[in-house]
């Protein structure tokens, strides 16, 4: 993305693929992004259940909704929809619970 391009990144087109069976719980997720600059880009994951293991990121919810909770018992689960901020930083284990396809903007670092 270079200075003074507009990029709307609600409407940006992804390819989405499927994830990979070992990170997939329940159903049959798709993810996909478009890095805008080194560190920031727009990701967005299909409706299913999947594990990841987190970068230190920013990010906020354009659309969906979803439920990410944590390995640590000391984190309690988030609730994420539109408009939802968000930080999750480097090595975090989640769990993510789409019910409708999220997009997110994120800023990595």
């Amino acid at each position: 993305m270079n200075p003074g391009v507009v990029t709307d990144a609600a409407t940006v087109v992804l390819a989405l693929e499927p994830l990979p069976a070992g990170q997939v719980v329940e159903g049959s997720p798709r993810t996909g992004y478009v890095e805008l600059t080194d560190a920031i880009g727009v990701w967005e994951h299909t409706p299913g259940v999947s594990t990841d293991v987190e970068a230190d990121e920013v990010f906020v919810v354009l659309s969906g909704s979803a439920t990410v909770s944590f390995d640590d018992p000391a984190l309690a689960p988030i609730e994420l929809s539109a408009g939802s901020v968000a930080r999750l930083t480097a090595g975090m284990r989640t769990v993510w619970t789409v019910r409708e396809t999220l997009r997110k903007v994120y800023i990595a670092g």
